[in-house]
């Protein structure tokens, strides 16, 4: 037998109206064709259940991108902070040497027995920039006859002499004047030690 004698398939008149339609005989038998009609596919979902899931999702999303944000804005103010405490700290760190000057002049006006108008004036804007600059957070670590403190003190000196209770070392003189801006040594103080 070849190709050309066997027997093909006898094809079925197709209708433009579809299955079912009149003068249309179909193979399918009713039970199978009524489960077909009545059985939902799965992407015919509840409108509302698919409204309510992307309602939920698009919920979701924001508060998520609200969470982003905000935790954004907090590093951001954060990181501003951070970076005006540095700029503050890097001027009052230039402003030292001009305070250490000004303590010097201090000094040598009240060695001297001139009270001028331009001693008063010295000592007034001294006064004013050392307050000024304490407020806004700057220490002076100038104080005698305190228990030595590495982390504060810078010891380049000893005298003799006995320290204090308990023999530990004590600061005889401060040689120049230390400062911390916020709780944070910027300049350990100069003294000499003894004990």
């Amino acid at each position: 037998m070849s190709f050309g004698d066997e027997a093909l398939p006898e094809e079925e008149p197709v209708s433009s109206e579809g299955p079912g339609a009149p003068g249309v005989h179909s193979e399918v038998n009713g039970s199978a064709a009524d489960a077909a009609e009545h059985a939902v596919p799965a992407t015919d979902a509840d409108p509302l259940d698919v409204l309510t899931r992307e309602r939920d999702e698009y919920l979701l999303a924001l508060q998520r991108t609200q969470a982003d944000f905000e935790n954004y804005r907090k590093r951001i103010v954060r990181q501003q902070e951070e970076q005006a405490a540095r700029a503050s700290q890097h001027l009052v760190d230039k402003l030292l040497p001009v305070l250490d000057s000004l303590d010097l002049a201090e000094n040598h006006l009240k060695d001297s027995l001139d009270v001028s108008e331009g001693a008063k004036a010295l000592h007034a804007s001294r006064a004013m920039l050392l307050d000024i600059l304490s407020r806004e957070g700057l220490e002076r670590v100038d104080q005698p006859e305190v228990a030595f403190d590495p982390s504060v003190h810078d010891g380049v000196a000893h005298a003799d002499g006995e320290g204090g209770p308990g023999g530990e070392t004590m600061v005889e003189e401060v040689l120049r004047s230390g400062y911390r801006w916020k709780g944070q040594v910027l300049r350990p103080a100069m003294v000499r030690v003894r004990g």
